[in-house]
């Protein structure tokens, strides 16, 4: 079963032998090897890394998450498989058949739920009034999210729950962690997507020509409250190397989907594959959120 997350920061050669991801790290001339079947994600952190392809399609074909970080040490780039099932060529046609009036109650669905769970947040740190002003956003949300709820209830949210100062994408501890969890998990949704063989580009909300991500951009959504909670609690002064390694931890909490307590990676795994037989099945209700 594949649950670690491993982190590479230092200067090392890394390749693959007998099943095993083998590092040796260039700076102590230590090795250390880890059976990739133990792998769900791989970060890259330096730029000072030597690694084989064999190893980069080992990981590929063992479904593990790969993220590359530039030389800020923040997540760059990731790898995302070409072909994620057998029959993708009929799962590609299912996704570009897919209804708009579907997509648009998926997606209400999706923001209702969003709402709902930074509304969880804010009910955790004792803001009763915002609470019930984001519960009402959610209940308000339209088929497709026309009114915007979702950008309202954000107004209200971030500055509430990360306090009356925060501004969403200044340059800030806070900021840098949030960007730093969003990018592991949207990787962690790229994979769940192209593993059922649907493509990551061809989204029901987000459409945008640059995007290469726009499906796992709208399934991560109700997720991001995770992230924030995890990023509240750890309070980060700074954010530098060993802070980005503890918010991979996140990924190893627990949630609650359809009534039973599962890793997130698990809920992620079970969430997406039920919002793309929803969409697919024309079937919205298939669409559950998830609780912490």
């Amino acid at each position: 079963m594949s649950w670690r997350t491993l982190v590479i920061t230092k200067r090392a050669k890394v390749d693959y032998k007998g099943g095993y991801m083998v590092i040796r790290t260039l700076d102590d001339d230590g090795e250390k090897r880890v059976h990739i079947s133990e792998l769900g994600t791989v970060i890259f952190e330096s730029t000072a890394i030597t690694l084989t392809a064999y190893l980069l399609n080992e990981l590929a074909n063992n479904k593990v998450k790969v993220i590359f970080c530039d030389h800020q040490h923040n997540p760059y780039s990731e790898i995302c498989s070409l072909y994620g099932s057998h029959d993708q060529v009929l799962t590609i046609k299912e996704q570009i058949a897919w209804k708009q009036q579907t997509k648009n109650e998926v997606w209400q669905r999706i923001v209702q739920f969003k709402i709902a769970n930074q509304a969880e947040n804010l009910k955790y740190i004792g803001d009763d009034k915002s609470y019930n002003s984001l519960i009402e956003f959610a209940k308000q949300v339209e088929e497709g999210d026309v009114t915007n709820r979702e950008g309202h209830a954000a107004k209200i949210y971030f500055n509430r729950f990360f306090g009356e100062g925060f501004v969403r994408h200044s340059e800030d501890h806070c900021n840098s962690a949030l960007n730093y969890g969003y990018a592991i998990l949207l990787s962690s949704i790229n994979r769940e997507v192209s593993s059922n063989g649907y493509l990551t580009q061809l989204g029901i909300f987000h459409d945008n020509q640059f995007n290469n991500f726009n499906l796992s951009c709208d399934l991560m959504e109700i997720f991001r409250p995770v992230v924030d909670r995890f990023v509240y609690d750890k309070n980060f002064d700074k954010f530098e190397t060993d802070e980005k390694t503890s918010m991979t931890f996140f990924m190893k909490g627990q949630v609650k989907y359809k009534g039973q307590k599962q890793w997130l990676n698990n809920a992620i795994t079970l969430f997406v594959r039920d919002c793309l037989t929803a969409l697919t099945e024309n079937s919205p209700s298939l669409v559950e959120n998830i609780e912490k």
